[in-house]
């Protein structure tokens, strides 16, 4: 009888992970192969992109030149460090945009007063699908480290998974 359950919930628990949609998130890359550098048009990049949660964006630069402040509005609009929400300076900064909002970064080593700054809103979903819509061709991401990877998160959440299988299989 035992046995008979937790086969049923074996097959249960794969009936759901089989049904569960795959997403792809994107890594948007800040100005693109041209990275976080002064010269480029920032707002124009901006409008090429379309930012949903789940979605990671990355700062790629050289780290003894610039860095990356995330900061509000006012700390955007007059190139201003104070009351940072966050600095870094790696040379290569990931994000992951798990909240649906609009985010203010700018270079808060000067380039900011040249035009290195961007804001963006973060949607909660991305649009329909339409056939005749090419896919961003920026990297996918899964970690911190390799642009290559995806990121494929479920359509539920992992530990409702597991609480699933708990039930299922008594632990």
């Amino acid at each position: 009888m035992e046995a008979n359950k937790r086969l049923s919930g074996a097959w249960l628990l794969l009936t759901v992970l089989a049904m569960v949609q795959h997403v792809s998130a994107t890594d948007h890359i800040v100005g693109g192969n041209r990275g976080w550098n002064p010269g480029l048009n920032y707002t124009d990049w901006v409008k090429s992109q379309d930012f949903v949660l789940l979605d990671w964006i990355s700062f790629r630069y050289q780290k003894d030149q610039h860095n990356v402040v995330q900061v509000n509005q006012s700390g955007y609009d007059n190139c201003t460090t104070d009351n940072a929400i966050g600095n870094w300076s790696s040379g290569k900064d990931f994000f992951f945009l798990n909240v649906s909002k609009r985010y203010y970064y700018i270079d808060g080593r000067g380039g900011c007063y040249g035009g290195m700054k961007i804001t963006f809103f973060v949607k909660n979903s991305a649009p329909a699908p339409q056939s005749s819509v090419t896919q961003n061709t920026t990297a996918v991401k899964s970690g911190v480290s390799d642009p290559g990877c995806e990121l494929r998160p479920f359509g539920f959440t992992f530990s409702a998974l597991l609480i699933l299988a708990g039930a299922f299989f008594g632990f």
